[in-house]
């Protein structure tokens, strides 16, 4: 039996962090198709299916980072679940933030999980 692959947006600024997390859904042998964003405002226009986005596919899933240029993470997930048609698709945020008032926040705009990056400090 096939099974579907997962559709899933990467909202990440960061080359490094999309590589990393791509290799990390390869070697979990995650099936997926993803979706890759590199900002808070394209995110939205992803998921609104606005302008070059018109034929984007609805994602099963989102990994969210905190730190994004144009529109702040916490800012795309709040208007993500205060949208009646997005706010039951799964985010977790994968940030490098350790502070507990984004942790918190975040729980309380209803993420999923809360997932903090290692950091490289070489």
């Amino acid at each position: 039996m096939l099974v579907k692959p997962i559709e899933i947006l990467l909202v990440e600024d960061n080359p490094g962090d999309v590589r990393l997390t791509q290799e990390a859904l390869t070697d979990g042998k995650v099936r997926n198709n993803m979706q890759v964003v590199e900002d808070g405002v394209e995110a939205v226009a992803f998921l609104r299916r606005e302008g070059k986005y018109a034929n984007a596919s609805r994602p099963d899933l989102i990994l969210l980072d905190l730190n994004l240029p144009k529109k702040d993470g916490r800012e795309v997930l709040a208007e993500i679940k205060a949208d009646e048609d997005l706010r039951r698709i799964p985010v977790v945020v994968l940030t490098t933030s350790k502070a507990e008032e984004d942790i918190f926040k975040a729980y309380d705009q209803h993420a999923n999980c809360y997932i903090t990056k290692p950091v490289d400090l070489d």
